[in-house]
């Protein structure tokens, strides 16, 4: 079982909206990153974003800036990736991503992370 659950990929028309949500019982540092990556088909693994939970800062591929939003629970030791605007480019599989990292830092890449969800599909028509 991987170390994250992950839930929320669908398929959607073009403008639409989803939420992915990643649940984090198992990291348990209290100085962490999480972050949304994606693959499509054919092409490499991709940031998409990135929240420090020390600092709070956030960090977005240029591809989703103003249309994703990264944000946590701490209640609920999750995390969620919401989409708006939805695009068929935005089509991919998408995996949530933890690890401790420094408090200064807001990683992009998948080499900073040990910890990863099983990955689940958006698929956005035209």
């Amino acid at each position: 079982q991987a170390p994250l659950v992950q839930s929320g990929g669908d398929s959607v028309q073009a403008g639409g909206s989803l939420r992915l949500s990643c649940e984090i019982p198992m990291v348990t540092a209290r100085r962490k990153c999480m972050a949304w990556f994606r693959q499509a088909p054919g092409k490499e693994r991709e940031g998409v974003a990135s929240l420090n939970t020390r600092s709070g800062a956030t960090e977005y591929t240029d591809s989703v800036k103003g249309r994703f939003t990264i944000s946590r629970d701490n209640t609920k030791d999750m995390f969620y990736l919401q989409m708006n605007s939805l695009k068929p480019e935005d089509s991919a599989m998408y995996y949530c991503a933890a690890d401790w990292c420094q408090d200064d830092v807001v990683p992009m890449k998948e080499t900073a992370f040990g910890f990863w969800g099983q990955g689940t599909q958006v698929t956005v028509s035209s």
